[in-house]
């Protein structure tokens, strides 16, 4: 797997970027403006990332922010965050069709996540949501 890299100042990320996902980021910013993201539950799209035009999903208290992908804020349903809270998503990029109503969509890419644990040491450091 491509080596992510966290996006944000804390010694541990809940949510990283592999370089390829950080450059389709790059390349959807410069065509809709600022991006966010959101971990799709399993409806319509399965469980890809689903990337939209900042503010195009309404995200409220029932949402967490995990952190930032490219800049890009990156959510998911607190009720999902109890079963993922153990691990570190990883957001990947490979070639397929992306999401219906995600941005990258008519790239020919997709957005797809990956998941490791933390290990006791990293789930110790880890920010308050």
């Amino acid at each position: 797997m491509p080596q992510a890299r966290p996006d944000s100042a804390s010694p541990v990320a809940r949510v990283v970027a592999t370089p390829a996902a950080l450059a389709l980021i790059g390349r959807l910013r410069a065509q809709h403006g600022p991006l966010m993201f959101h971990q799709s539950g399993g409806c319509c799209d399965g469980s890809a990332p689903m990337c939209f035009a900042a503010g195009e999903l309404m995200v409220g208290p029932a949402d967490v922010c995990l952190g930032e992908i490219g800049g890009a804020p990156f959510y998911m349903t607190r009720a999902q965050f109890e079963y993922w809270q153990h691990t570190r998503l990883v957001i990947d990029v490979v070639a397929g069709a992306g999401g219906m109503f995600s941005l990258e969509g008519p790239t020919g890419q997709r957005f797809l996540t990956r998941s490791e644990l933390f290990s006791d040491e990293e789930a110790a450091l880890l920010p308050p949501l």
